[in-house]
């Protein structure tokens, strides 16, 4: 993981920002209640934190509650950017309760590491004349926050995740129980290392 973590490093590489984040966002605690209210616009949800009592649809069995991504929180609409040049691995949406609905996974290459970053639950049109393949440019806008109806029943947040591990779907697992934490920690690193030192 270290290995991959100075590879990749934001210190390292010049990445765009996947959400133009403004200076006053809150970092939330997820581990203590299910929600919490606040007056921020934008909000952050932690990567590799124990979400007890988050995580209630049937999709998740009552065990998986440790989430592998990073959530920002924010508007319905908020645009979505390529952190760097790569292509569109694959998309679709994810149907069930709790579920990411719309999703796009991309395809990167960067200091000869080959990975994969996961992009949940975007609004319809982020998927519109999407193609497998398909190039993305460094900062080009590729999807939107979705709303309820749309993004698997959330807030309006985007969940990023980065991936080691090939995705022969449009799916990854976001959250996972603690039995695979340890398992989902390498195979799934701390999206920092692209979003930089966001908390």
């Amino acid at each position: 993981m270290k290995d991959i973590e100075s590879l990749l490093s934001w210190k390292k590489h010049s990445y765009h920002q996947v959400v133009e984040l403004p200076n006053d966002y809150t970092v939330l605690d997820l581990s203590q209640e299910k929600w919490p209210r606040t007056d921020a616009v934008f909000s952050i949800g932690k990567y590799n934190e124990l979400r007890p009592h988050l995580y209630n649809s049937p999709i998740f069995g009552g065990i998986r509650n440790i989430h592998v991504g990073i959530d920002i929180n924010g508007p319905e609409g908020t645009a979505c950017m390529a952190f760097a040049d790569g292509k569109i691995k694959n998309f679709g949406y994810n149907s069930e309760s709790g579920d990411y609905g719309f999703v796009i996974i991309t395809e990167h290459l960067v200091s000869g590491v080959k990975f994969w970053a996961l992009y949940g639950h975007l609004n319809s049109n982020s998927v519109k004349d999407k193609k497998v393949g398909q190039r993305i440019k460094k900062g080009e806008t590729i999807a939107w926050f979705g709303p309820k109806n749309e993004n698997g029943g959330w807030e309006p947040h985007l969940h990023f995740q980065l991936s080691l591990i090939e995705p022969k779907t449009h799916d990854l697992p976001g959250v996972v129980s603690l039995e695979d934490r340890e398992q989902a920690l390498r195979d799934f690193p701390d999206p920092r290392i692209i979003l930089g030192p966001i908390y």
